[in-house]
């Protein structure tokens, strides 16, 4: 065990020695593999806030349930008593005074409401229910229009269905986007690992004819492709974060417009740690493929 520690840790010392030796091409190596990885990483990002934007968007999470006009105080209590047995989530009673009076302090409407003769809002509920898939809600809006004493549900489903549509086809292209950006990561790798073997041919000869394994050669190549994929890794993290800090203050400035305060959050701990995996990963399946390949070739002209 301690002997194949040591031979590890002597080929992740070659390799990093070859990175430091020509730090010009190992910098310009990083920014490909980071730019590579960076793109698909922001589409993910900014896929993801964006659904946090849509579910903190009340119009696209409530269900306003009307009561009628001339309903109740018995028809409001059994309204009560089964949101509370039947329905999973939060909900609010707004009584149709309290609307009145936040709708005639409303900017420009003062003058409209106290020409009208009598209040025309009903009492209403606001529904926000745990489930807030579209064909849920469309569901559960169905269920409480049939409810006795209510007079209309509200729910813009339509919206929403086209939100999540959009989602789904923003994940699609991201993804189409993440594996063609990793077949570059992995031809880059394997282009650099493959002139290095070349550039190395008689060293690997004379290795050979003194027993050298082909894993003993191959080690040193792969551990060089691992590393330049998580420094690839390191430098997509932190382009992805320098691009999000650098339009966060424009995006704010839009949903603050809309009423929003909506804020665009950079990827957590866990999300940098994954880029910086999947480039190491990258790095060492391009180094495998390339290593492979060029020892064959090399063994083909040596017969």
């Amino acid at each position: 065990m301690y002997t194949w520690f040591q031979q590890h840790l002597r080929a992740f010392s070659r390799a990093l020695k070859r990175l430091l030796a020509s730090p010009l091409n190992t910098l310009l190596s990083m920014l490909v593999i980071g730019i590579a990885i960076t793109l698909p990483a922001a589409g993910y990002a900014i896929i993801d806030n964006v659904q946090a934007l849509g579910k903190g968007h009340s119009g696209a999470q409530q269900i306003s349930i009307f009561m009628e006009l001339d309903a109740s105080s018995a028809a409001v209590a059994e309204v009560r008593r089964r949101l509370k047995t039947r329905t999973p989530g939060q909900w609010r009673f707004v009584p149709r005074d309290e609307a009145f009076e936040r709708l005639k302090n409303t900017e420009g409407m003062a003058e409209i409401i106290s020409s009208l003769p009598r209040n025309p809002l009903p009492d209403a509920f606001i529904l926000e229910p745990e489930d807030k898939s579209p064909d849920a809600l469309e569901a559960l809006r169905a269920e409480t229009s049939s409810w006795p004493g209510i007079a209309h549900t509200q729910l813009d489903s339509a919206w929403i269905k086209r939100f999540d549509a959009f989602l789904q086809l923003g994940r699609q292209a991201v993804h189409l986007l993440a594996l063609v950006f990793a077949v570059g990561l992995i031809a880059v790798t394997f282009n650099t690992i493959r002139l290095q073997v070349f550039a190395q041919a008689e060293e690997i000869e004379v290795a050979r004819l003194i027993g050298a394994t082909d894993a003993f050669i191959r080690r040193p190549f792969y551990y060089f492709g691992l590393l330049q994929g998580v420094l690839g890794g390191v430098a997509a993290v932190f382009l992805l974060f320098f691009g999000l800090t650098a339009i966060r203050p424009a995006v704010t400035q839009l949903t603050a417009l809309y009423g929003s305060g909506f804020v665009l959050h950079p990827p957590g701990i866990a999300d940098c740690l994954a880029l910086i995996a999947a480039g190491g990963a990258l790095g060492w399946v391009g180094a495998q493929l390339s290593v492979s390949l060029a020892l064959r070739q090399q063994k083909a002209t040596q017969r």
